[in-house]
């Protein structure tokens, strides 16, 4: 999937001279919580979102350290704090560099993006402008879209064991060697030992996705390895519902 599938199709900008007040006023009328920043020529430059405007001198929310920690960080960061507090146009107080994707990008690039600088939205470029904007917003849109019904398949239980096995040998961190599987009228019983407590819910959610299933039981025994201590798990099975 590509990023012109599912990004929001516009090219509302604000530009890098505008009133930083201007600029606020659009965010909220539009209910957006950031906008691309261009130049003159429409090219991308910079972010302006609602995090560059937490700390302003306004609302009285600019930092006030003790004189001995300014000398510490420097003047140039006190500068630069100054400058993005008190500043009233949007290249004073926008965030660079301007992080972007092409109509093109697959959507693994832009999670990545994402994630790597923990930004929450990306302009979309084609020939140096602005043509939509990609959020978290449009990724759970997509989730939503691209989500399988939830179905029951009637097989039967040999079947069903057979594909949770299969699953199993196709995850590296499964514990195919010290864990075993047993289905009855489709509830799935878990039986064995674990050395990491995180492979019960991992499990879990591995047999809850093969059609089928309709109920899960955990009786295997957690034993920690550097101990040797073993603990048994003491929750109650996880009924699916029925679709």
């Amino acid at each position: 999937m590509k990023a012109k599938e599912i990004m929001t199709p516009w090219a509302l900008t604000v530009g890098q001279d505008d009133s930083l007040l201007d600029a606020a006023r659009l965010m909220l009328k539009r209910r957006i919580s950031g906008l691309p920043v261009v130049n003159a020529s429409g090219e991308l430059v910079g972010m302006i979102t609602e995090g560059d405007l937490l700390r302003r001198t306004e609302t009285q929310t600019e930092k006030h350290r003790p004189r001995w920690i300014e000398f510490l960080i420097g003047p140039g960061k006190a500068a630069e704090e100054f400058t993005r507090t008190h500043g009233r146009k949007v290249s004073e107080v926008m965030s660079t560099p301007a992080y972007w994707v092409s109509e093109g990008a697959t959507l693994e690039d832009v999670v990545t993006l994402m994630e790597r600088h923990r930004i929450k939205r990306l302009p979309v470029i084609r020939n140096k402008k602005v043509v939509g904007i990609l959020s978290r917003a449009n990724l759970l849109q997509a989730l939503l879209d691209n989500a399988k019904p939830e179905t029951i398949a009637f097989t039967n239980d040999r079947d069903l064991r057979k594909k949770i096995l299969a699953e199993m040998g196709k995850q590296f961190w499964a514990p195919k060697a010290l864990v075993d599987v047993f289905v009855e009228k489709g509830v799935v019983t878990f039986t064995g030992t674990i050395l990491d407590e995180r492979d019960r819910s991992a499990l879990k959610v591995l047999a809850e996705n093969v059609p089928g299933v309709r109920a899960v039981r955990d009786e295997m025994i957690w034993v920690e390895p550097l101990s040797g201590v073993a603990i048994a798990n003491t929750d109650l099975p996880a009924n699916l519902s029925a679709t």
